[in-house]
């Protein structure tokens, strides 16, 4: 990192007790495996992230989210478990972890792991023990079934990644259920000793360090007791938020193979566990086209289940404009008024936004100051204050299972997750000495670190900016709001927290507007982040792809 890039140690925010940090927070999620090579073989690892956590810090985010690096055979990159308590050998040891730890929490971050509690691997040895027999200890840890009189599965459910849900097992002579690959078998959350299991390996982690968890695929925890088929579901209602256009999961309403309402026991009982860790908190990624904000609302209502969970509406295809900022607010406002969102517009599973969208880059600043302003907290994916767009990779060169089944018509998740750019220099952007495991984009190398860092107009310090705005007014954070409105093209409303009033305008298109202030007297903030100055009149003029925001004095 240059000397402009230096982080100011002594300037680092600490730790402090506060139980409520997550309402608000800025959580910085990194895929380990594209995040930094430490050792030259091509995948990054985890003294690779504790090398970049100054890095990290210096955006001013509030904690971390690491995908899975436990033991795995990677069929699925790490969201197939094997071992959830065990580092695995390609990312590092368990000390490793402790450091990063360590690190992280003297640089101000609280560090959340990703737990995939609703399936493991087929190679954990808790599916090994109960494969092959119908009497072992075990036998029930897992969803199985026995076959219809014709041999054919139990009932209709389907798996995301394409073809049936289910798998024979020829030493049992029954099926067991899979909502993702075959290899990714799904655990009986109606058997007691299987969540005893899973909040023990909660609570490894907790004495471990963690300050919180992302929770994968948290409405998949359990299955239907009776098996029940899932309802067709009507064409005008299918859409692609979950699984590409192309796969025949789409025309099911999932009733029964996920989303059953016993899975708000289990969190009440999760919660009860992470509220003996004052401060440790939990996102819970809800995977729903129809019913995504209803149950993000339902298991985040109260006190005793997740602080908060994202469901997929900002992470869809469908463009992002005032009128569908406006109605997925609504919406929330409508069924999840108690709760509390975490708003992402990237993640390691869907294309970038920057290309999702085809945002030039005013609009990606746009788009930053919206979500940074947005009640609920944020979720930034590595890469998106860079503005890395989508990589084409070639499909000689695919790792993700998901794209090789539906290629090439769906391509998969490979093009957001290649690695991460630090600096311009050489072919592999500082990611590694060895020969990466995805291909670094050559496109992405103009966009590195390094060179952002030494522009004072890039895209990365915009980023900064608008965190920073975040943090200094409480409004913005934890505050409420009075309706999420659309003036044309232009995003407005009004964030409130204790005395404190700020009014915000996003224009969402490259077209000027113009709109009026709401009643009182306001002073222009976010100046930084081209905010413009209402007029003497009490109007906003707004350029296009220009933001207003102003605190009511």
């Amino acid at each position: 990192m240059n000397k402009k890039a230096e982080f100011d140690m002594a300037a680092v925010r600490t730790l402090v007790t506060d139980t409520d940090w997550w309402r608000g927070a800025v959580i910085y999620q990194i895929y380990p495996r594209s995040f930094q090579d430490s050792n030259g073989d091509g995948i990054g690892d985890l003294n690779g992230i504790t090398s970049r956590l100054p890095y990290v810090a210096s955006l001013g985010v509030d904690a971390i989210w690491i995908s899975p690096f436990f033991t795995s055979p990677m069929k699925d990159f790490g969201y197939d478990v094997s071992d959830y308590c065990g580092v695995d050998p390609m990312f590092g040891t368990m000390a490793d972890f402790d450091a990063l730890v360590e690190t992280a929490h003297a640089l101000g971050l609280r560090v959340m792991i990703d737990l995939v509690l609703s399936h493991t691997s087929d190679e954990h040895p808790w599916f090994q023990d109960c494969a092959h027999s119908r009497d072992n200890e075990k036998c029930d840890w897992y969803v199985w079934s026995d076959p219809k009189p014709d041999g054919t599965p139990p009932n209709n459910w389907l798996s995301i990644f394409g073809g049936p849900a289910w798998t024979w097992e020829p030493r049992r002579e029954q099926y067991y259920l899979h909502n993702f690959l075959k290899t990714q078998p799904d655990l009986n959350f109606h058997n007691p000793d299987v969540q005893d299991a899973l909040l023990d390996v909660t609570r490894f982690w907790l004495d471990r360090g963690v300050d919180g968890f992302r929770l994968d695929t948290i409405n998949f925890y359990y299955a239907d007791k009776d098996l029940r088929d899932n309802p067709a579901l009507p064409p005008e209602q299918r859409n692609a938020n979950i699984a590409p256009s192309v796969n025949p999961y789409n025309h099911q309403e999932h009733l029964y193979s996920k989303n059953r309402p016993e899975n708000l026991e289990f969190l009440a009982r999760f919660r009860a566990l992470l509220d003996e860790y004052p401060g440790a908190a939990a996102v819970g990624e809800v995977g729903d086209a129809q019913r995504g904000l209803e149950i993000m609302g339902e298991y985040t209502a109260g006190d005793d289940r997740v602080q908060m969970c994202y469901a997929f509406e900002f992470l869809a295809k469908d463009p992002l404009t005032a009128d569908r900022v406006v109605e997925v607010l609504t919406k929330v406002d409508d069924v999840a008024a108690d709760g509390w969102a975490c708003w992402a517009f990237s993640n390691h599973d869907v294309i970038r936004h920057a290309s999702r969208w085809d945002l030039p880059d005013a609009a990606m600043r746009a788009y930053a100051t919206l979500i940074l302003c947005l009640r609920g907290s944020v979720c930034l994916y590595q890469g998106e204050e860079l503005g890395l767009h989508e990589a084409d990779v070639a499909f000689e060169d695919l790792q993700d299972p998901y794209g090789i089944e539906f290629w090439p018509e769906f391509k998969g998740r490979d093009g957001c997750r290649t690695p991460m750019v630090w600096e311009p220099s050489n072919s592999h952007g500082g990611f590694t000495t060895g020969d990466p495991w995805l291909p670094v984009s050559r496109d992405h190398l103009h966009n590195a670190v390094t060179s952002q860092e030494d522009d004072p107009s890039a895209l990365l310090h915009h980023y900064r900016k608008a965190i920073a705005l975040r943090h200094a007014h409480t409004a913005l954070a934890k505050g409420t709001h009075d309706g999420v409105q659309a003036t044309g093209n232009v995003v407005h409303f009004t964030r409130h927290h204790d005395d404190q009033t700020v009014f915000c305008a996003i224009n969402l298109s490259d077209e000027p507007s113009t709109l009026d202030l709401p009643a009182g007297t306001w002073v222009t903030i976010g100046s930084e982040l081209g905010s413009t100055a209402p007029s003497p009149d009490g109007h906003v003029h707004l350029g296009p792809w220009q933001v207003a925001i102003a605190l009511k004095t």
